[in-house]
């Protein structure tokens, strides 16, 4: 049987990726799993985890190494998880890494690999025009994320180089925030942590506490849940009509920062005190986004299976079912 292997299963957007894949693709691939903790929790999926680090090209040996249809390749640095700022991890992860996973690809004969770029490549369109798939790269080269972002840009040319060089077929998704429940509330910025603005306001609607919306309300930006994520991938595992290339992840239908608080309100509100909204014009506006999704609709057959009020309300099944608790 042909194998997927899944580059960074324990992380959080890996780990949803997995238990799709484990769920929906078992009879027609042998799925394994692989990341950089040291695990048993996908004993209860019933298929082979490997412990590695990316950044040491010796570890893949323990990976399978014939009958490899795709890697899903998911594990990266990311500013969002950096306590501190240290560029280095940057490139050792994501620029070193990703020549460690496609050196593992050519080596196996691997038929095709799926990664995760950033939005912010395109950082300078945001909020001014439709986020196309194809578009040239337009970022800042200021900030605490430009290395991460000159570091996730490389990683795309050398697969680009591979799918040239060696004929590895490259299916690489632009994501915008991806949205999903975990235990950890908490992200950097700046290198310091706080909590996600959009679990304080859940955690805001559970207490029946006033939900502040600051700036413009009717701001609106994709908001793509993570099993839809999951589901893109799994097209692209099946498709085998393109070669692939860079494609946008979103749902086609923009959610206003109004829109959100009042289903947080409506899905995770008290019945006998209800959440208020407090408009904050003065405060800064949340960032907005238009992506086009045309190309991943054409080329993988994808549509999106949760609208905002679904997603709002699977969050809270898997908020109160803590299926990945053992993972943190």
């Amino acid at each position: 049987m042909k194998k997927i292997i899944i580059i960074g299963a324990t992380g959080e957007t890996g780990m949803y990726i997995t238990d799709y894949f484990c769920d929906r693709a078992k009879d027609e691939y042998e799925i394994v799993a692989a990341g950089h903790r040291e695990t048993t929790f996908f004993d209860r999926y019933g298929i082979k985890y490997y412990s590695i680090d990316i950044r040491k090209k010796e570890d893949f040996a323990v990976l399978p190494q014939e009958e490899v249809h795709a890697v899903i390749y998911t594990a990266a640095m990311m500013p969002g998880r950096m306590v501190g700022y240290d560029p280095m991890k940057y490139l050792e992860t994501n620029v070193c890494g990703t020549l460690n996973v496609l050196e593992y690809c050519r080596a196996v004969h691997a038929d095709r690999i799926l990664f995760t770029q950033t939005i912010r490549d395109l950082g300078n369109k945001i909020g001014k025009e439709k986020i196309e798939a194809d578009a040239p790269r337009d970022f800042s080269y200021k900030g605490d994320h430009a290395v991460y972002v000159i570091s996730k840009n490389a990683a795309v040319d050398l697969i680009e180089h591979y799918y040239q060089e060696y004929g590895i077929k490259r299916f690489m998704f632009r994501l915008p925030t991806i949205y999903m429940y975990t235990p950890n509330k908490y992200y950097c910025v700046n290198g310091e942590k706080r909590i996600m603005g959009f679990r304080h306001m859940i955690d805001q609607a559970i207490a029946g506490n006033d939900i502040e919306v600051w700036g413009d309300s009717s701001k609106a930006h994709d908001v793509v849940y993570v099993k839809d994520l999951a589901k893109i991938f799994y097209l692209a595992c099946k498709c085998e009509t393109t070669d692939g290339g860079m494609y946008n992840v979103g749902t086609g239908m923009p959610v206003t920062l109004l829109e959100q608080a009042e289903g947080m309100i409506e899905v995770f509100g008290q019945k006998t005190k209800k959440s208020r909204i407090v408009y904050c014009p003065d405060k800064p506006n949340a960032r907005q986004y238009d992506i086009d999704i045309s190309k991943t609709c054409r080329d993988l057959g994808y549509e999106p299976s949760y609208s905002y009020i679904e997603y709002l309300k699977d969050f809270k099944k898997e908020m109160e079912q803590e299926r990945f608790k053992d993972l943190f």
